[in-house]
Parts: structure tokens; C-alpha cells; sequence
């Protein structure tokens, strides 16, 4: 994902694509190392807004998405103080033939996933539920 925000910036066709990967909350990056990475291309490539209600716009395209591109490749430390050289390497190359429409598409339903995380809350219902009727049947006897 991020090499196709860094590498097809000029590309007409991705722009909007990449304009509405930036607008997604930074949570749908689950390595630290790349969440740090998108967040500081996100505040990097940000337009400046004349009014607190503007909706984000952004810097697509042209010499300005290249320079913050260099900078986070050639100087990691201004990225984040634990990136090295080899975490941000990558900005810039395409990621090749099999990055297409489609695969942009299932990149944001992978996005909005929810977490495995929610299936012991279903069990704590499903535990609920149960007292909840072995309540009932005690309160019918």
C-alpha cells in the first residue's frame, strides 16, 4: 500500500485512490513500522485548509509528494526515531503488475476488518444469554 501511495503519485488514475488511503484512520495499518511511515506521509502530503470544516485535501502529485517521499527515504529519522534506512527502502518502487483496481478495493475491506479480538465478547454473551435463562427457569419454579 504504500508503495503504491510513493511510487504512482503521477499517475492520474491513482490519485483519487491514493487521496482516499490517506483519509483512512491510521488504524487499518497493523505493523508499527509502516503505521508510522503512512502517518508521516499523511501529515506530509496534508494541503493546507483555509477553514476548520474543510474536508482533508491533499498534495498528489508533482515535486512536493516527491520531495516528502526523498526525505522519508534518504533521512528515516524524520519519520520516526526507530526507522532505519532499510524500514523505508521500498518508498518509491512500484509494486508491479498485480496492484490493480481490484486490489485496491479488497486492500479497504481488509482495512475496516474488525479484529479477532471481538470473539470473547461473543462468548460473554453467549454466557449472559445462558444465565439469563437458567434466571428465568429458577424464577419459574
Amino acid at each position: 500500500m504504500l508503495q503504491l501511495i510513493t511510487s504512482r503519485y503521477d499517475d492520474r488514475h491513482w490519485r483519487k485512490p491514493i487521496e482516499k488511503t490517506l483519509s483512512l484512520p491510521q488504524s487499518g495499518v497493523a505493523d508499527p513500522i509502516q503505521q508510522q511511515i503512512f502517518m508521516y506521509l499523511k501529515h506530509g502530503l496534508k494541503a493546507y485548509k483555509s477553514r476548520r470544516a474543510d474536508p482533508d485535501s491533499w498534495i498528489i502529485g508533482g515535486y512536493a509528494t516527491k520531495e516528502v517521499i526523498n526525505r522519508a527515504k534518504f533521512q528515516p529519522h524524520l519519520v520516526g526515531s526507530s526507522i532505519m534506512k532499510d524500514d523505508v527502502a521500498f518508498l518509491g518502487t512500484d509494486p508491479g503488475d498485480e496492484v490493480t483496481q481490484a486490489w485496491w478495493e479488497e486492500m479497504l475491506v481488509q482495512w475496516f476488518d474488525v479484529p479477532e479480538e471481538e470473539k470473547p465478547a461473543d462468548q460473554e454473551d453467549g454466557e449472559l444469554a445462558s444465565s439469563d435463562s437458567s434466571s428465568t427457569v429458577k424464577s419459574k419454579a
